[in-house]
């Protein structure tokens, strides 16, 4: 074989190993891992309940009350609960009901108490209920609405809660503060 074409084919064969060289060390890059799902948290809505009614002050016509509710968090995180839209119903009949904002925060796996206030028209009263609230009696509740909760959990909404929960409930005069 001539000189010429021996260098000729040994350089083709050197940029055939160079090639292959070169193709075997320049791998595309692993892709970058996938981040992992977070995880789900499971939200346990808060319960209510009636502590306690309160008359605060009785006039001939209208009695105005104070109610004292507790709302239990169960969860591993505080929620704020942001307002609230009640009904309230004692011895099955309407009572009363309307709209509170900025109420609560609740700690984690714990309770707080709220209180709101309304009024009682004695003329669209039952007389049983009448009875029971000049008596001071226990007067069974209904209490029911609709509540607007945030977690403090970053990237959670608000979100509704719905409620319903019934029990007695004392009336009782509030002590006046001097």
């Amino acid at each position: 074989m001539p000189a010429k074409s021996r260098y000729y084919n040994m350089r083709k064969i050197l940029v055939i190993i160079l090639a292959v060289f070169v193709l075997i060390n320049c791998k595309t890059k692993p892709p970058a891992p996938e981040a992992e799902p977070e995880a789900a948290i499971e939200i346990k809505e808060p319960g209510f309940e009636v502590i306690s009614i309160y008359i605060i002050q009785a006039d001939i016509v209208v009695t105005e009350f104070e109610a004292v509710i507790r709302v239990d968090n169960p969860n591993n995180f505080s929620m704020e609960l942001s307002s609230i839209a009640y009904e309230l119903f004692g011895n099955g009949r309407f009572w009363a009901d309307g709209k509170v904002k900025g109420i609560l925060i609740i700690p984690a796996n714990s309770s707080s108490e709220t209180n709101f206030r309304f009024e009682m028209n004695f003329i669209n009263m039952n007389r049983p209920l009448l009875d029971d609230v000049i008596n001071m009696r226990r007067v069974n509740y209904r209490f029911k609405g609709d509540a607007e909760v945030k977690p403090d959990i970053h990237k959670v909404d608000a979100f509704n809660v719905d409620f319903d929960c019934t029990g007695y409930s004392e009336v009782k005069r509030k002590a006046e503060k001097k």
